[in-house]
């Protein structure tokens, strides 16, 4: 078998590679650490209920979609910090503008000799929050982080 037939091509492999090489290089990329493209906070206060009903909030900055974007949030506290509580999801607007957010939710109570109790309570706590998006993928959504935040926050009772 001879290479001959493959040596026209190759100016072409070339020229293939070094534009793919190129437009790597120059189409920007937006990640989560993009900052001022795409971003989400958290307020470094959140609300806690007598019934155990978080509420907390936060904004939000994200460019385009082709489909549906939620702001999610999830709380723990170092009694249990392994443990993470979904606390509700907002639908989100994707127009490069800065946008409020807000999630209210309440973790399954948990049963103590007592009776029943919030696994939560005021103080110290950690969210963190996500502006993810379902992106149609065939039949199936699958899902695509615009923005994630880390934050340590203090509960207040309300």
């Amino acid at each position: 078998m001879s290479l001959r037939p493959l040596r026209p091509l190759r100016p072409l492999f070339g020229a293939a590679a070094g534009a793919a090489l190129l437009l790597t290089a120059v189409a920007p990329t937006v990640t989560a650490s993009a900052g001022v493209l795409e971003s989400v906070t958290v307020d470094a206060v959140g609300r806690i209920a007598p019934d155990g009903t978080v509420t907390l909030s936060g904004t939000y900055r994200c460019l385009g979609s082709s489909g549906p974007v939620f702001v999610s949030s999830s709380v723990s506290q170092d009694t249990a910090p392994r443990t993470r509580y979904g606390i509700g999801g907002t639908r989100a607007v994707c127009d490069g503008a800065e946008h409020t957010w807000r999630n209210t939710g309440r973790p399954s109570d948990t049963l103590t000799t007592a009776g029943t109790s919030s696994p939560l309570k005021a103080g110290a706590a950690h969210v963190e929050a996500t502006l993810m998006e379902l992106r149609p993928h065939g039949i199936v959504p699958l899902p695509h982080v615009h923005a994630t935040q880390v934050q340590d926050v203090q509960l207040s009772a309300v």
